[in-house]
């Protein structure tokens, strides 16, 4: 198990930097969208360094799931921006600039999941008189649940 220091992390650089220019978008915003789509996507964009943050201090696997859930964070904020230029909260040269933000984001967290689930699967080794036992017990257990019904 390697730990991760997530603050030298590009990934939650780039995702921290957005949140920020989440923060400034949504100030614009008229007040009674305070409490609806600019929370959620606010929520949302804080969601991405945090779960990377948080998924930094565990096992690769668990660094792993927390990734897709900061990448599922960076796929609704996408979402949510374009609703708002759908609603002319957001002009489209905010929205593009917010995405290629956000497209970059989901990029390099994609790239270091890749990279962790090499480390990890990679790391998953059996010797090989192990691995043949394995093999012909479950050779034997296939043929058997085909051979006597349950």
């Amino acid at each position: 198990m390697q730990h991760h220091n997530f603050k030298n992390l590009k990934a939650w650089q780039l995702s921290r930097s957005l949140v920020k220019l989440v923060y400034e978008l949504t100030a614009t915003f008229l007040p009674d969208e305070r409490y609806g789509i600019c929370s959620q996507m606010r929520r949302a964009a804080i969601s991405i360094p945090s779960n990377i943050a948080e998924g930094s201090g565990r096992t690769d696997k668990d660094f792993h799931r927390f990734l897709s859930m900061s990448l599922s964070s960076a796929y609704e904020l996408e979402t949510q921006l374009i609703l708002c230029a759908d609603l002319n909260l957001l002009s489209s040269t905010d929205l593009e600039i917010l995405s290629l933000q956000i497209q970059e984001v989901q990029r390099v967290v994609y790239g270091f999941q890749r990279k962790l689930s090499a480390t990890f699967l990679g790391s998953f080794f059996l010797p090989i008189p192990l691995l043949k036992s394995l093999l012909r017990r479950s050779l034997v257990l296939s043929l058997a649940s085909h051979i006597l019904p349950l």
